[in-house]
């Protein structure tokens, strides 16, 4: 039996490929699906940056908040008014993590509380992976003999 004209035509229009537009066309779409899916990955690779960095910048201020927290008053005091804090001898002994932050402490005294309170702020700094330097802060104040006998002699005066 010998194929007839129609059954070699329909044989051939099934072996036919893509146009070139259509090809083009696919790889147009495909091109645009990978680049979203990149730009979406960085920024999320970017927010989780952050968000460690912010771990860490946290745990630096509580660490050293709690240190001078189990200081004297007479050693607090002593403390200069405005100081960079080594890391390596507060926070970590990996030299390079303590290098990535910048701890600075500042310590004022409270206006008209001069010898019985200082106001104590903790700024920690670093730079982020795409080059945007952010920083943390921590601020509380620290009484001669202790908030609550603070708070006790106030209420009895």
């Amino acid at each position: 039996m010998k194929p007839t004209h129609a059954l070699r035509r329909l044989r051939h229009l099934g072996q036919r490929g893509f146009t070139i537009m259509e090809v083009t066309m696919t790889t147009f779409i495909m091109a645009f699906g990978i680049a979203t899916a990149l730009i979406t990955m960085m920024s999320g690779l970017r927010s989780i940056d952050v968000a460690r960095n912010m771990t860490l910048a946290s745990q630096v201020l509580q660490s050293e908040m709690e240190r001078l927290r189990l200081m004297s008053w007479s050693d607090v005091a002593a403390l200069s008014a405005s100081e960079t804090v080594d890391l390596t001898t507060v926070f970590t002994t990996d030299a390079d993590l303590a290098a990535r932050y910048t701890l600075v402490r500042r310590i004022g005294d409270v206006s008209g509380k001069v010898g019985e309170m200082k106001e104590i702020t903790l700024v920690v700094s670093w730079t982020n992976a795409d080059g945007r330097t952010l920083s943390r802060q921590f601020q509380t104040v620290y009484c001669k003999d202790g908030l609550y006998d603070y708070y006790y002699t106030l209420a009895r005066s």
